[in-house]
């Protein structure tokens, strides 16, 4: 048995998987973000552990049975700065978070923001290293000053449950490594002005390696020191090793809190943009990498709107049937997080809209406005991304089978659902079984799906509509530049 465990950012799961892949006990609990009005967004490490600790006393409580290892995986970017011997020298910061906004429109008016695009092939947005780290340091000294470490949420784990420091590729991918050498690019740290910190960034670890259980994570899980341990990688590329990609072009939708888009790509085939934005992130396949579109609207911009209308998410798909496809010509921008948009384009002043309003307009037609605009959102990262072949969808999201029939009509190609909505947890336990040297079938670990496909008669009214949500975009962009 091989306990996986995906730290997200504001729910923490665990499932225990068989030698065969299937699930054997699961469990999750909330944690906790703290969200402030002026944009930051910041958690705590050990309200964070206390998660994964409950999470895997649990599942091993229900299997009766000790894992052979944990595997760990979980959300990306944001800025863990911890000590030595791995506790926090201040507060962990969110990708969601927006403080380090202004240094992002000083680094794209000063070319900054290209000049690392074109080292690394990574989008700087506020939530990422690059601009937390330069905001650290001129708002911030003495924080960095007291790090020894410049981290993510699964290797800050790792370093309480094994006292080792190490980051997982993936994590380090985003923004300074390249990902075709996975080697930091100093010319990238010079670019904006981080040099001087580059001893804070982990070297990143070999693909599958293998830590242990030290004596205080064997006591946090209520296992043996010694057990087997693997982190990463965090949990977009998780998704894709648990979805099954395999095929260079084929590509993943989860629908999360983050709406992220993926497509597999061969190392040495990298695609890039006039406007830079994405990553290029590590793969446990040293010649795949994925071209990552993870966009900050998601599953947070229906909850918004839910809550605003006095609707709770069980509502969803009753009003989705009550509006018909193009939302009565109401239409909506869904860009709510305090950090602006990261992908297809890094814009930190992005802001929500609806426009077409009027007295007849019901709660339905704007429930049904914002969820289309989320998939418009989607079909904007993928066209970006490159997808030519397979789309896989997982998430919270695609559990409403009326917003899936959304996604898959504006998208205009079939939409392949798994049973088991835990596509982390599951690329995780692939990925620990395979450091321990299993012979893991991919195919008998990869669930069936059911499809969903795109309905031809709404094709036209979801073309007009894209084509709409695209010239709002171009207009809004204006604005938010201008102010």
């Amino acid at each position: 048995m091989i306990t996986a465990v995906d730290i997200g950012t504001s729910l923490t799961k665990a499932a225990a998987f068989d030698d065969g892949g299937r699930v054997l006990a699961e469990a999750s609990r909330n944690s906790h973000l703290e969200y402030y009005a002026d944009g930051r967004v910041e958690q705590d490490l050990d309200d964070v552990v206390s998660t994964v600790a409950a999470v895997v006393r649990e599942v091993g409580e229900r299997t009766g049975t000790r894992p052979r290892a944990v595997a760990l995986t979980g959300q990306g970017d944001g800025l863990w700065l911890r000590d030595a011997s791995g506790r926090p020298v201040r507060s962990p910061i969110s990708w969601m978070d927006g403080r380090a906004a202004p240094v992002v429109r000083q680094w794209q008016r000063d070319g900054v923001s290209r000049r690392v695009y074109e080292r690394t092939g990574n989008g700087l947005f506020p939530g990422s290293h690059g601009p937390l780290l330069a905001h650290l340091a001129d708002h911030e000294p003495e924080s960095l000053r007291a790090a020894d470490v410049a981290g993510y949420c699964v290797d800050s784990v790792l370093h309480v449950l094994t006292g080792e420091i190490s980051v997982d590729a993936s994590d380090a991918s985003v923004p300074f490594l390249d990902a075709d050498t996975r080697c930091y690019d100093d010319a990238a740290l010079e670019a904006c002005g981080l040099a001087e910190y580059k001893h804070l960034l982990p070297k990143p670890a070999k693909p599958r390696q293998i830590f242990e259980l030290d004596s205080n994570g064997a006591e946090l899980l209520g296992l043996p020191a010694g057990t087997p341990v693997t982190a990463g990688p965090f949990d977009l590329p998780a998704c894709a090793v648990g979805g099954g990609l395999n095929e260079f072009g084929d590509g993943l939708l989860t629908v999360g809190t983050t709406l992220a888009c993926q497509v597999l790509t061969e190392v040495g085939n990298r695609r890039w943009q006039d406007e830079p934005s994405g990553m290029w992130l590590c793969t446990p396949e040293e010649n795949q990498l994925l071209h990552g579109m993870p966009a900050m609207v998601g599953t947070a911009s229906l909850d918004w709107v839910l809550e605003l209308l006095g609707l709770g998410i069980d509502d969803l798909g009753a009003q989705l049937e009550a509006s018909p496809p193009g939302a009565n010509d109401v239409s909506a921008l869904p860009f709510l997080a305090p950090g602006g948009e990261r992908s297809p384009f890094v814009d930190p002043g992005a802001s929500g809209q609806l426009s077409g309003v009027r007295i007849g307009t019901t709660r339905a037609d704007v429930v049904r406005a914002v969820c289309e605009s989320v998939a418009y959102a989607a079909r904007h990262c993928f066209e970006a991304a490159g997808l030519d072949g397979k789309l896989v969808a997982c998430g919270g999201g695609t559990r409403s089978h009326p917003w899936a029939q959304v996604f898959a009509d504006v998208l205009g190609q079939p939409l392949h659902l798994p049973d088991d909505p835990g596509m982390g947890a599951r690329g995780a336990a692939v990925t620990a079984a395979r450091a321990l040297g299993d012979p893991v079938d991919s195919g008998e670990w990869t669930l069936p799906t059911r499809e969903v496909t795109p309905n031809p008669e709404v094709r036209q009214r979801y073309e007009d509509g894209y084509h709409r949500y695209r010239q709002t975009l171009a207009s809004m962009r204006e604005l938010w530049r201008s102010g």
